[in-house]
């Protein structure tokens, strides 16, 4: 079995890192705080397992931060530039009892292999931002066993074995 490799790094390539497979699902979140966060109208988040998210090189910092639902969200950043390369969202992983990354997908070398899949917190998207690429949308968070794929629903189950073996 081949190790699939979709590079990344931060704005200054300090921290370089690889993903190891293909992200579960890849959301354009269009909630305000990603707003806030990004500086722009949304984020495209590529959600995948921690343990496949590899640390090539470069120094991070982890920061709490706030989040509406106050479970606070862990955003990976690099050192030097501050750039977020990833998060992880406490309120997901209790959830789901696994360690899923968020990771931003425009710090990968070629962000265009994830483009989204849903668009999630429409409810707060802004008006001159009204996707035209089909995909799904949700004025909130959605079930993902309505959602995911069975196959992929089956890795988050996979991971969630992991991360309580752990």
């Amino acid at each position: 079995m081949s190790i699939l490799n979709y590079p990344g790094r931060c704005a200054c390539g300090e921290v370089r890192y690889h993903l190891t497979s293909t992200p579960l699902i890849v959301h354009a979140c269009h909630c305000r705080m990603c707003q806030r966060l990004s500086g722009s109208s949304n984020a495209i988040n590529a959600l995948i397992e921690a343990d496949k998210v590899q640390l090539l090189d470069g120094k991070t910092q982890d920061i709490l931060a706030a989040t509406p639902s106050g479970a606070g969200q862990l955003i990976t950043r690099c050192h030097t530039c501050q750039v977020a390369v990833w998060s992880e969202y406490r309120s997901f992983s209790r959830r789901y009892g696994a360690r899923i990354r968020f990771v931003r997908a425009g710090t990968l070398d070629q962000p265009e292999t994830f483009p989204p899949d849903v668009h999630i917190f429409t409810e707060s998207m802004q008006p001159h931002r009204q996707p035209s690429d089909g995909k799904p949308q949700f004025p909130a968070f959605y079930d993902v066993k309505k959602v995911w794929t069975s196959g992929n629903q089956h890795r988050l189950q996979q991971a969630k074995a992991r991360h309580t073996q752990a």
